[in-house]
């Protein structure tokens, strides 16, 4: 039996981390669809059974209609494979979503709001899907597999063993009672960081995001393609994303201009196909503007800047001036001494009070 895991796709995404560029959110969505397609086409040439989708698949808030009707065409190309999908937290089982709305190809399964069992041959698959934005509980940690004879599946959305108010908001999960249900492969999403060969054997399984939305998903992005031979699980990760958002560290601290900064960023070992961000860093002699950086390169690829920098300032030998500066700094720093603001408060409001002077 083989499958195709895949999770947070997120189409119709506004990649507002891309804005800066004219068209390119645009681009960047019209690239989610090729995507879709590539995932299809190997389902094609592999003669995969089935296609599990762990919820995200779109965006509510943004979702056109000409996107859902783009990818129902793709799930009518593949008649023979059974397509299940586990709404999630940004695509979840709304009265007006497209999932109640829409008449999805007869190949597909749409998880609800209670626990479902679907027998295939040598198969069950259970599933659960987000009928809210939030999920506390879904109580999948309370399934009983009822034939263990069979292979059996359980595709939902959720987040496993957080401990902060956003993973107890969208359906909290624990790995050690996941573990206990006894299931063959539990296919998860919503966390965009692949996590499916951390361990021997794992069962487990995040494919993370089909491609990265943004500096906050470095790495590449694609899905876990599964392949059972009787218990005997292979697993292995199918990149799908061309393109990756890469960080690049800068220090200025050497530096004497801002055509300096430019003509270093020109420097770096960059290629057209990723995105970059410039995170500068060090003390810095002169100010920095960024859109000043930004509208001197010439590389459309470096679509975000980043000032880390801080004012390469001697604050003890300022505070000793007879003057207006003397006088700011020497009071901030009675307020640091005093414990009524911390190191870092205490640095930015020397830094913002020094340029304003």
């Amino acid at each position: 039996m083989k499958f195709v895991h895949i999770a947070d796709m997120h189409l119709d995404a506004n990649f507002n981390s891309l804005n800066c560029i004219e068209n390119l959110p645009e681009k960047r969505r019209l690239e989610q669809r090729k995507i879709m397609k590539k995932i299809i086409d190997y389902i094609k040439e592999n003669d995969i059974e089935y296609l599990f989708i762990a919820g995200d698949l779109y965006e509510q808030e943004y979702i056109r209609k000409s996107t859902i009707e783009y990818i129902n065409k793709l799930f009518e190309e593949i008649p023979d494979t059974k397509i299940f999908i586990s709404p999630g937290n940004h695509d979840p089982l709304l009265k007006n979503s497209f999932y109640n709305t829409y008449n999805f190809s007869n190949n597909v399964h749409i998880f609800g709001k209670n626990i479902e069992k679907v027998e295939e041959d040598g198969v069950d698959i259970y599933g659960f899907g987000f009928t809210d934005f939030y999920c506390k509980n879904s109580e999948i940690e309370n399934i009983k597999i009822e034939d263990k004879s069979k292979i059996n599946i359980l595709l939902v959305h959720g987040s496993l063993d957080g401990g902060n108010d956003d993973y107890r908001e969208y359906n909290p999960l624990s790995k050690k009672s996941l573990n206990k249900l006894g299931f063959d492969y539990i296919a998860l999403g919503h966390i965009h960081k692949k996590s499916y060969d951390e361990e021997i054997d794992q069962r487990i399984v995040y494919p993370g995001s089909t491609m990265a939305l943004g500096f906050d998903e470095l790495g590449t992005h694609g899905m876990v393609v599964g392949e059972f031979t009787n218990r005997d699980l292979k697993l292995d990760f199918v990149r799908l994303d061309d393109r990756e958002y890469k960080e690049i560290e800068i220090d200025v601290s050497k530096m004497e201009s801002v055509s300096d900064i430019v003509q270093e960023i020109d420097m770096q070992d960059t290629n057209s196909t990723d995105f970059y961000k410039i995170i500068l860093t060090g003390k810095r002699s002169f100010k920095i503007e960024t859109k000043e950086i930004r509208r001197l390169l010439d590389n459309d690829n470096i679509v975000k800047l980043k000032d880390n920098t801080k004012i390469a300032y001697n604050i003890n030998e300022i505070s000793l001036q007879n003057d207006i500066k003397g006088m700011f700094v020497k009071k901030v720093l009675e307020k640091y001494e005093a414990n009524l603001i911390d190191k870092e408060t205490m640095e930015k409001v020397i830094e913002y009070g020094l340029e304003v002077l």
